[in-house]
């Protein structure tokens, strides 16, 4: 005897095309046969009426329609009846499986429980159910189709065929898509070993059906059928799906606990949330307040009692100590009361927000970070801008320092917590000259203006002492290069000293920008010495350069402040103060606060700090 053979996946689209068209063409043939039984059935009954009854053909057929609604059952059994017959064992469509018994020839036998036994048995399930007969292919082994011998009330196909509709059809007839498919392997597994087999969720989409449905099979040989059942996975194992990802995603779980009878359900987050195994079983409500640390126990056991007691909602927040450390956790508990009477069940939703409580820690201890840094900064600003205030005392108004009508301001920056590092002098020295300097030093705060002190005091007592310029530039560039460790500095300066009685300007530079010379209304920039800014490098040298004065000139030195712009090149800010600076002296009584005037017009926002000094030599007479 020929065991049944499994097709193998090689081959599995020609065997699917192959099944679906033996099916359609047997389905054909069965049609044909049915109605050709049926028709033959028919003409035999209303023979034997009009022999009878003397009745016409038509009056015969209407007997026989007439007489099956009045007693329930169908024309062919009426027409079985009439001829004195019983109808064929089984069910509706009998006589198609005697037609196709041929086609069991050559497989196993089919000998096992009695057809009508095994539809006695599914006639009580609350499933769908069928028992299967094989139907062998011509090739020895093989199984080409299924008939259904027997069919739960509960089973049924995508034409809408329940229960007996469905006895004596074809799998494939009833279900086309099955061939070649996992289940379909599986039943013939199923033939060959005895082993029942389950299948694991099976989309299935059967031709004109609306959309896939998923679908768990499970087989089983009985004699040489097999009993098949199935189950689908419907909106309820869904939604069971859907509310487990939303637990999961939102750190929440649900717990229910029966007070009159004392059972308790979680759901699967909720051990998860209190870390508890959950083999272990579940504390009552009464005994929840025990699980949480002994500082938040007190306000959960109060909160208990009155949800128990009196019936009211419960939100709390507390702590539980778990394995995997101390979790912070939301409970949201109401009653469900029997009647009027006590609460007898506690519906809750518990939240883990422990993430959420470390995050907000962060923040906090971020913010209160931030607030320390930002009145250290505060602090620090205030003693800098001390400092600068003393080392640049405001100026109600033009000074004269030897001979020259002197003009300075200064202006910080409006955006910044921290203090620049730009700084003037104008002073006169013992033998009647005087210093003029303007400095910048890269940085902000109390190490600018510290650094700022050391050079205007240090290139004052140098210059004092009868320091040429360059040399006084050396030693202040070696005084920065001495800075303490990891604090370099570095700073751009400009000194020039006047002698009023031969009306000399001589002048260095340390990397600054050139002073601007206004003469006759024509403004011009210095040619600058050679010289680096300080700080930089140990090995520097510097020059300087000497012009005399004329009656009339303006001299301006600055810091770039006044000049550079964001995302602007140098020269177009330094073209734009020597316009307005020509300009302004040209105009009648322009040059009167000429460094409030440039200030208003190169910088409004002030992106930097400001420093201008405006000298001036009168004019004779003036």
């Amino acid at each position: 005897m020929d065991e049944p053979r499994v097709p193998t996946d090689g081959g599995a689209s020609d065997a699917v095309a192959l099944a679906r068209t033996v099916a359609r063409l047997r389905a054909r043939v069965d049609a044909l046969e049915e109605t050709l039984a049926t028709s033959t059935l028919r003409e035999r009954a209303k023979g034997a009426l009009m022999a009878w009854e003397g009745l016409s053909a038509r009056a015969a057929e209407a007997a026989l329609t007439r007489r099956a609604e009045e007693r329930g059952r169908s024309v062919a059994d009426e027409c079985w009846a009439v001829l004195g017959a019983t109808r064929p064992a089984g069910r509706t469509g009998a006589s198609r499986g005697d037609a196709a018994g041929g086609d069991t020839a050559g497989g196993p036998g089919t000998a096992g429980p009695d057809v009508d036994a095994v539809q006695a048995v599914f006639d009580g399930l609350p499933g769908p159910a069928v028992l299967l007969t094989p139907l062998w292919s011509p090739v020895p082994g093989e199984v080409e189709d299924y008939r259904i011998d027997a069919a739960a009330p509960r089973s049924a196909d995508p034409a809408g065929r329940r229960g007996g509709e469905l006895v004596g059809r074809r799998v494939l007839e009833t279900y086309p898509g099955l061939a070649g498919t996992e289940p379909w392997r599986g039943c013939a597994g199923v033939l060959l070993t005895g082993v029942p087999y389950e299948s694991g969720p099976f989309p299935y989409e059967n031709a004109g059906a609306p959309r896939r449905t998923t679908w768990t099979v499970r087989a089983a040989r009985l004699g040489g059928r097999l009993v098949v059942t199935w189950a689908r996975h419907g909106d309820a194992a869904r939604e069971a799906h859907r509310r487990h990802r939303m637990e999961r995603l939102g750190d929440l779980g649900w717990a229910e606990w029966n007070v009159r009878t004392g059972e308790v359900a979680w759901s699967e987050q909720t051990y998860r949330i209190f870390g508890r195994d959950p083999a272990e079983a579940p504390p009552t409500c009464e005994e929840l307040p025990s699980y949480v640390v002994p500082e938040d126990a007190p306000r959960l056991a109060a909160a208990v009692r009155r949800l128990l007691r009196e019936g009211r909602p419960l939100d709390r927040t507390f702590r539980i100590a778990t394995p995997a450390g101390v979790r912070h956790l939301r409970l949201v508990a109401e009653p469900a009361a029997g009647g009027k009477g006590p609460v007898e069940e506690v519906h809750a939703l518990c939240q883990d927000l422990t993430a959420q409580r470390r995050a907000e820690q962060a923040l906090l201890e971020s913010e209160r970070e931030v607030l320390a840094q930002q009145g250290l900064l505060e602090a620090e600003r205030a003693l800098a801008a001390r400092l600068q205030q003393a080392l640049l005392p405001r100026q109600e108004g033009p000074l004269v320092v030897a001979g020259l009508r002197t003009e300075a301001f200064y202006l910080p920056a409006q955006a910044g917590l921290s203090v620049g590092g730009d700084w003037y002098s104008a002073v006169e020295l013992p033998d009647g000259s005087g210093l003029f300097v303007i400095g910048d030093v890269a940085g902000h705060g109390i190490d600018a203006v510290a650094t700022m002190a050391q050079l205007r005091f240090t290139a004052k007592g140098m210059v004092v002492t009868g320091s040429p310029l360059p040399d006084a530039l050396v030693r202040l560039n070696a005084l920065l290069m001495h800075a303490p460790e990891g604090r370099p500095l570095t700073a751009t300066l400009v000194l020039a000293r006047y002698r009023p009685w031969d009306r000399s300007m001589t002048w260095a530079q340390a990397g600054h920008l050139p002073p601007l010379l206004v003469r006759g209304g024509v403004a011009g920039y210095l040619a600058p010495p050679a010289g680096i800014m300080l700080g930089a490098t140990r090995d520097c040298s510097y020059e300087e350069r000497r012009f005399t004065a004329l009656p009339g000139d303006h001299l301006l030195l600055y810091t770039d402040g006044l000049v550079e712009h964001p995302g602007e090149d140098l020269a177009v800010g330094l073209d734009r103060l020597a316009r307005l600076a020509g300009g302004a002296v040209r105009a009648a009584a322009g040059a009167e606060h000429l460094t409030v005037r440039l200030t208003e017009a190169l910088s409004p926002t002030r992106r930097d700090d400001i420093c201008l000094l405006h000298l001036t030599l009168p004019a004779d007479g003036a």
